[in-house]
C-alpha cells in the first residue's frame, strides 16, 4: 500500500456516522473512492450525496455485519462497480454499559455479534480478495477498553480484547500476501455510542450522566481522530493509540497492575455514584 489513498477503494462498516464517516469523508478528500457500509442506509446515502457534492466519490451500500450474507453481498456490490478493495475498515460497533449483574443475555449476544463477528465477518468477506489483488490494508476499530480492563462495559472490553488479538495474529499471517493489517484502539471519542448509540444500550445511566461521566476525560471530535488515525494508517503502524496521550493508561496497566486495578476501582465508584443519583 501506497502512502497516500489516492485512487484507492475503502470499504468502510458503520460508516454512516462517528468514526466511521469521519473516516469515510477524510478518505474521500484525499482521493480514495469511499463505500460507505451501514444498517443505516438513509443516513448513508446522505453523506454519500455530501460527499459526491463536494467532488469526492462515495457510494452507500446497506450492511448488517451481524450477518455474513449481507457482508457478500454487500462487498460482491463493491467490488463489481470498483474492480477491486484497498482498503477494509472494520469499524462498526456498539456498546452495552453498565455492570455484569444488569446484562441480559441479548446484551452479551449483540455486542459479541457486531463486535466481533461482525470483524471476523468482514475479513472473512474481503481478505481473500486481497490475497488475490496482492495488497491490502485491513483496519480493524477495537478501543482504548482492547488494551486495558474497562468496568462497566465489560461485553464491550471482552470483544475489543479479541479484536486486537485478532489483528496482531492476522498481521503476522498476512505479511506474505502483502496485506497490511492495522488495530485502531481509540480513547474517547465524541461520538453517539458515548450515551449508547443508535443500536447499544446503558444499564444504569441516563443519556446525560454518560456524557457527563466520560467529559473529564477529553472525548476528541471525530475528525480529528480521523486525521491523526489515517496518518499512522499510512505508516503501516500495527497498534495505533488515538489521543497518544492515552497509551499512558496502557503503559501503567502493564508495568503495575495493581496500580491500574486501583485506578479502574476509582472510575467505577464514580460510575456508581452518578447511578445513585438517577434512581
Amino acid at each position: 500500500m501506497g502512502s497516500t489513498p489516492a485512487g484507492k477503494v475503502a470499504f468502510i462498516t458503520g460508516g454512516a456516522s462517528g468514526i466511521g464517516a469521519a473516516f469515510a469523508t477524510a478518505l474521500a478528500d484525499q482521493g480514495a473512492v469511499v463505500w460507505i457500509a451501514d444498517r443505516q442506509i438513509g443516513p448513508a446515502q446522505e453523506l454519500a450525496q455530501r460527499i459526491n457534492d463536494a467532488g469526492g466519490k462515495a457510494q452507500a451500500v446497506e450492511l448488517d455485519v451481524r450477518s455474513y450474507p449481507s457482508f457478500e453481498r454487500a462487498v460482491a456490490e463493491a467490488l463489481r462497480y470498483s474492480g477491486r478493495i484497498d482498503y477494509l475498515f472494520n469499524n462498526a460497533g456498539i456498546g452495552a454499559g453498565g455492570e455484569v449483574d444488569s446484562y441480559t443475555l441479548d446484551d452479551w449476544n449483540d455486542v459479541i455479534d457486531v463486535n466481533l463477528r461482525g470483524v471476523a465477518y468482514g475479513i472473512q468477506a474481503v481478505y481473500p480478495i486481497m490475497i488475490r489483488q496482492g495488497g491490502g490494508h485491513i483496519v480493524n476499530t477495537a478501543s482504548m477498553a482492547g488494551l486495558v480492563a474497562s468496568p462497566g462495559i465489560a461485553s464491550y472490553t471482552a470483544t475489543k480484547h479479541a479484536v486486537v488479538g485478532m489483528s496482531k495474529a492476522l498481521r503476522l499471517e498476512a505479511e506474505r500476501h502483502g496485506v497490511r493489517v492495522s488495530v485502531l484502539c481509540p480513547g474517547v471519542i465524541r461520538t453517539p455510542i458515548l450515551s449508547g448509540g443508535r443500536y447499544g444500550r446503558s444499564n444504569g445511566l441516563t443519556e446525560e450522566q454518560q456524557l457527563k461521566f466520560w467529559e473529564p476525560l477529553r472525548p476528541l471530535a471525530p475528525e480529528v481522530f480521523a486525521e491523526r488515525a489515517l496518518r499512522a494508517v499510512s505508516r503501516g503502524k500495527a497498534i495505533i493509540v488515538v489521543p497518544a496521550w492515552w497509551k499512558a493508561f496502557w503503559y501503567l496497566e502493564r508495568l503495575s497492575p495493581t496500580l491500574f486495578l486501583w485506578a479502574s476501582r476509582s472510575s467505577l465508584k464514580r460510575m456508581r455514584e452518578m447511578e445513585s443519583t438517577a434512581d
